[in-house]
């Protein structure tokens, strides 16, 4: 079964004083890739070529049709950080997944992974009731990272990611209880 649209009310701009997350835009392309250029922020991801502009392309057009995507972006300086994306809403089963994140080198360590991450969370938990990751199964640094968010592991499954082929994921939960505690 497909997922369903995102309700209009988990796109919207959210922002504290590290980052601030805005909707991604078709005119974003060029500044995001800049950023998503850099080989080793992919290293570890399972398309390890995302670095690639044709590839990225794809990557990029499928977060448009994510209708879920943000731009994260420094509050002190303004740079686009990376970006993330909210998809696979399922109202059925009252969750939803985040992914698809990538952050600059510039600032891996500062905090603007799990500052994105706990926007998002506090947010969506306004609709949804459990969340979900798919990391990539060599993608240890993402691992550790969603580990310190509080996620747990609950699963592995193959992944078809927008355009690309399929590939081992490991799933990772965290419920609206477990986020509030």
């Amino acid at each position: 079964m497909p997922a369903s649209p995102l309700p209009a009310k988990l796109r919207v701009p959210l922002y504290d004083k590290l980052v601030r997350l805005q909707p991604l835009s078709q005119e974003d392309f060029e500044p995001l890739y800049q950023v998503a250029a850099d080989p080793l922020i992919w290293e570890q991801h399972p398309n390890r070529d995302r670095y690639k502009k044709e590839v990225f392309q794809i990557f990029f057009q499928g977060a448009l049709e994510s209708g879920g995507a943000y731009l994260i972006m420094d509050q002190l300086s303004g740079e686009i950080a990376g970006s993330t994306r909210l998809y696979d809403f399922d109202p059925e089963n009252n969750s939803i997944c985040i992914g698809y994140t990538f952050i600059a080198r510039k600032f891996w360590g500062q905090g603007h992974n799990p500052a994105a991450k706990r926007l998002l969370l506090d947010h969506i938990f306004d609709t949804v009731a459990e969340v979900h990751f798919h990391i990539g199964a060599e993608n240890l640094r993402s691992q550790i990272a969603i580990g310190r968010v509080g996620a747990r592991k609950i699963g592995e499954k193959h992944v078809a990611y927008y355009g690309e082929a399929p590939k081992l994921n490991f799933i990772y939960q965290i419920t609206r209880k477990q986020w509030q505690q």
